[in-house]
């Protein structure tokens, strides 16, 4: 791959968002073994889904903020090295739970739960870090997508691995060998990886210059690249109204995202009466469009920006026309009554939330370089609430008024998060002009 080492680092990356996320849906293919043996119901058993929630927002805060101060490298190592351990550690949570507290099985998986999903809470941020340090402006959307792809791909085969390792090992040491996974590819990593192109020496000059010009974007896109701009303080976050909003925003496309990946194989095991041995491929559908739709639709935002130069037009503009089509597919779930069109519409409405998926990051790259891993770390910590809400949440609808207010709240959180995504407006931080000007007094 001469003179694109940058599409090797992004490909790479790929593989463990993959491996992030077959970890995290396993649980949810483990689940009629583990209510079994520990007598859950319903709602404690979106408890335990909602866990990880707690965990991942103070994670990825964390990973945000020491991806700019210590290089993405060393996060990316040391969470991939954590979560693959407690990955492997929920097989021993619920004995840990009933030995150590009270026999409570449900307190063991909290605590196991919410240690894995702090060490999962830094991958994202610092693949925005990394994509910060790695692309170049006019590709960010795109090679971020290579990255974030991952995403769909990992809850694909999240299906078909788990069940297969399930039926033919057990859920206990499919758990074993997924954690095996992610402490192979660290060992990888820490080879191939440095936290700049310029460091590296498989990345040629001509490929270092590509990286770091701007020159095919009209001068009115107003993407901020981060040249010599001053120290941003974390805090400042705060006081942009772009920085606020997206958050709410992406919110809303989490609320979908850990919705389709804990609650469907149970939802089609209640409802449809289908069999464990059938999920392995109907967990499937509900996210094989979204893993085209992703990088397209970031292709689509970079394109625009180049034809446009209007960043609003590019990324806010895509977001909220993706978001208001993927309501309309859910409000209309309740009213089919085969599984099959039911898995359409989920998969439909999935992809059109995953075309936009990537502009969120890019959006903060697009505005607030200089802090991007912090200002992502804050954006995920926020966003990460639904991690908590979406199974939580979903546990006590279905418990009071069946699976289809399920859909209906998913329908009406996605209509929200298109209107808030409609007031959102890129580029060029107000908060950076105000460091700018006191830097000249």
């Amino acid at each position: 791959m001469r003179g694109k080492y940058r599409y090797l680092i992004m490909i790479l990356l790929m593989i463990i968002t993959i491996i992030n996320f077959v970890d995290r849906g396993a649980i949810s293919y483990s689940q009629s073994f583990i209510i079994k043996e520990y007598g859950l119901n319903p709602v404690k058993w979106g408890e335990i889904l909602g866990y990880f929630g707690y965990g991942y927002m103070f994670g990825a805060l964390l990973g945000g903020a020491l991806s700019d101060k210590k290089g993405p490298k060393f996060v990316w190592l040391t969470a991939v090295i954590a979560w693959s351990i407690f990955e492997i550690g929920i097989i021993y949570a619920g004995n840990i739970g009933m030995a150590l507290f009270g026999g409570s099985a449900l307190a063991g998986f909290a605590v196991f739960r919410i240690l894995f999903g702090f060490a999962e809470g830094p991958a994202f941020s610092t693949l925005n870090r990394t994509v910060a340090n790695w692309a170049a402006p006019k590709e960010k959307a795109f090679l971020f997508s290579i990255g974030s792809v991952g995403v769909p791909i990992g809850a694909i085969i999240a299906a078909p691995v788990s069940v297969g390792l399930i039926s033919l090992a057990g859920w206990r040491m499919a758990f074993v060998i997924l954690g095996a996974l992610g402490i192979i590819w660290a060992m990888m990593w820490a080879k191939i990886f440095t936290n700049r192109p310029e460091n590296h020496p498989r990345v040629s000059q001509e490929e270092l210059q590509k990286i770091k010009s701007s020159d095919d974007l009209k001068p009115s896109s107003g993407v901020n690249d981060g040249a010599n701009k001053p120290y941003v303080p974390w805090y400042h976050f705060f006081k942009s109204r772009t920085m606020i909003l997206i958050s709410i925003g992406y919110f809303t496309f989490q609320y979908i995202n850990f919705l389709i990946l804990t609650w469907p194989p149970k939802y089609l095991q209640d409802v449809f009466h289908f069999k464990l041995q059938s999920l392995w491929y109907l967990g499937m559908i509900p996210w094989i469009g979204a893993c085209f739709t992703l990088p397209l639709g970031s292709k689509i935002s970079d394109i625009l920006l180049q034809k446009t130069g209007s960043l609003r037009i590019a990324r806010s503009g895509v977001t909220v026309v993706s978001l208001i089509l993927t309501a309309v597919c859910f409000v209309l779930i309740p009213t089919v009554s085969s599984p099959w069109a039911v898995l359409t519409l989920m998969a439909v409405g999935n992809a059109l939330a995953f075309l936009p998926s990537s502009l969120f990051w890019i959006i903060i790259l697009d505005t607030e370089t200089v802090k991007a891993g912090t200002y992502t770390g804050l954006m995920h910590f926020f966003s990460n609430i639904a991690a908590i809400v979406a199974p939580t949440l979903t546990g006590v609808l279905v418990m009071d008024y069946g699976y289809s207010a399920m859909f209906i709240a998913a329908s009406i959180v996605t209509l929200i998060g298109a209107l808030v995504m409609f007031f959102v407006k890129p580029g060029h931080s107000v908060n950076n002009s105000q460091v700018l000007k006191k830097a000249d007094l």
